[in-house]
This record gives structure tokens, sequence and C-alpha cells, in this order.
């Protein structure tokens, strides 16, 4: 069984660790709820570092980062377990966001890349990758596209670095 190691005061997590891993790296071989729980409280700790990306969820969410990480759990849930948990609408809430800016799309994708990719297998984070940017894509359409529009390349990782950070 693998476990993940976490220091709860940073909000940051170690590495997977297994019967016979010792210190080498172990991922996540399937979805479950504990998983999407890490992967929600990772990539938001990242996002939260993000010199863009950071400062526009935290003047959004001040006081209410519990209450976001919650919904985020339960929004991946709903897509990556099919479950239903996520009751929420999420065009009208990025419709609100009018600090935002085409690129915004391209940079989450940028933090959320490399945090799935150390997290799970590979196979299966490309799985959730593909999910992501079409989220991405379709959020980026709704926010940003007109009649006849494409998102951007960079929210397709046949286009865009997917092994690192662009930030």
């Amino acid at each position: 069984m693998k476990t993940r190691n976490s220091d709860p005061e940073s909000g940051r997590y170690g590495h997977l660790t297994g019967m016979a891993g010792g210190d080498r790296l172990l991922r996540y071989e399937s979805v479950s709820e504990d998983s999407i729980r890490v992967m929600v409280q990772t990539f938001y700790g990242c996002i939260r570092e993000h010199p863009r990306l950071g400062e526009i969820f935290s003047r959004r969410l001040e006081g209410r980062w519990d209450e976001h990480l919650l919904k985020m759990e339960s929004f991946w849930q709903s897509v990556l377990l099919k479950n239903g948990a996520y009751k929420g609408k999420p065009v009208p809430a990025h419709l609100k966001q009018k600090e935002l800016l085409g690129s915004d799309y391209g940079q989450w994708l940028g933090v959320f890349r490399p945090v799935v990719r150390e997290l799970f297998v590979p196979d299966l984070a490309d799985e959730i990758i593909v999910l992501a940017e079409r989220i991405a894509q379709s959020l980026w359409l709704a926010t940003f596209g007109h009649a006849g529009s494409a998102p951007p390349p960079e929210l397709s990782a046949t286009t865009a670095q997917c092994g690192g950070a662009a930030w």
C-alpha cells in the first residue's frame, strides 16, 4: 500500500513511499479520493506561489481557501471518478473573473501538468492532463472565444511543454 508523507504545516507533500520503495519516488497507479485530494492540495500549493495566478487566487479566495479546495476535490472527483460529487457551474464562475487573461489558462496548465506528472504513473498522468486540457480549452472558449476561434496551442500537450512549469 502506498502512502503519502506530508508536512501539514507547510501544505507540502513529500514523495510517495511503498513497501520496497525506500526513498524511490513511486507514483499513484490509480485515481482515488485520496490521490485527488493530494493532487488538489499539491497543485494549489504551487498556484499560491505562482507570480500571476497566486495573486489572482489569493484575492478571490481570501479566507475561503479551505472551501475552494473542497470544491475542487469534488470537481476532480466528478471528472476522474465520475461520481457526480461536484454540483457547481465552472463556466459562469470563470466568466465573473474579469482580471483573467487568455494566457492564464496556459499558465494554469503549466503548473498543473508537472504536478500531475509527479504524482501519477505516466499513462495515468497523460489521461488526467488530456482531461485538464479539454477543461482549459472549454473555459478559454467560453471566456475569450468567438465564432470560429480556436484555443491557443499552449492548451494542448501536443504543442506545449509538459515536463516543467512555464513560470
